[in-house]
């Protein structure tokens, strides 16, 4: 029998025989490993916008109080009259004598006004003051007051609008001797029951107005007549009247305190509106008026301006 070839051309198991192995395959080459992409850069997160303060609200602006309005000194207009007198008469008796003092006098006096009621004695200037200052009522004929008709009013009215609303400046001062100058003034708000605090402070102010305030303390009899005069009219502008009537003011003083005197009634009108009625027989006194206001026998025969 024939033996079978190697067919590596090696006899099987014969001698010498080399093993048959395998030859060792070189390992492939490693692939590098790609480098690592760096991650993109992170984006910041935008800051956060922090939320706005809560702004407080505005404070509350308080309103206001409401101001009044200052007192509105008035414009003499006869469309609005202070006084309407129609067809007044004042008659009375005298030693069994009828006397006719006023008769059909038709006159308006306007607030604000200055005027002066002229003529010789016995022309009916006193008795027309009394009417005006509800003193007294006429006999016939009516007289209207700020729109209140005088004679349909009783005593406790007038005499209500004589202390508050007109103030009376005599020929004669009329003043107490035992009272001090501030005392004559204060007691006149005594009827309407103004506190003694007030009345003491509103009589050094009145009194400083007319230029007194450094006699204060003194007597009519320690004063000249001017100034008697002076504490006069603080006195009668006390209650801050409406009407300031004065008769014969200047009668007992010298031609300068008279002077001084009407001087002082023309500023006291020009400042606070005060209607003011002056009556006399001097043609320099009367010459300071705006309003004119001729009587003679007890009728009105002249009535003008300046």
């Amino acid at each position: 029998m024939e033996s079978v070839p190697n067919v590596a051309g090696v006899g099987i198991g014969g001698p010498g025989m080399t093993d048959m192995t395998e030859p060792t395959l070189p390992s492939p080459p490693k692939v590098p490993v790609p480098p690592s992409v760096p991650a993109p850069p992170s984006v910041p997160e935008p800051p956060t916008v922090p939320a706005p303060p809560n702004v407080p609200a505005p404070p509350t602006v308080p309103v206001p109080p409401t101001v009044p309005a200052p007192p509105t000194v008035p414009s003499p207009s006869l469309s609005s009259p202070l006084y309407s007198l129609r067809n007044v008469e004042r008659r009375y008796e005298r030693g069994g004598v009828q006397v006719l003092a006023v008769h059909d006098l038709d006159l308006e006096i306007a607030a604000g006004e200055f005027l002066s009621l002229e003529g010789p004695s016995g022309s009916g200037k006193t008795t027309l003051l009394q009417l005006l200052g509800a003193l007294d009522a006429p006999t016939s004929g009516s007289i209207t007051f700020d729109g209140t008709e005088l004679a349909r009013v009783g005593d406790r009215t007038l005499t209500d609008i004589r202390a508050r609303h007109v103030g009376f400046v005599f020929q004669q001062f009329n003043l107490i001797p035992t009272l001090t100058a501030g005392e004559n003034v204060a007691i006149a708000m005594v009827p309407l029951k103004v506190k003694g605090e007030e009345r003491h402070a509103r009589a050094r102010e009145l009194l400083e107005q007319v230029g007194l305030g450094s006699r204060i303390e003194h007597l009519p009899s320690r004063l000249s007549g001017g100034e008697q005069q002076r504490v006069a009219i603080a006195r009668a502008l006390a209650n801050r009247p409406r009407v300031i009537i004065a008769d014969e003011p200047t009668g007992n003083l010298d031609s300068t305190n008279a002077k001084e005197v009407m001087g002082l009634l023309r500023s006291l009108q020009s400042d606070t509106g005060v209607t003011v009625i002056v009556a006399t027989h001097d043609p320099e006194v009367a010459s300071q008026s705006l309003r004119h206001i001729q009587l003679r026998d007890g009728a009105l025969v002249e009535d003008r301006r300046t």
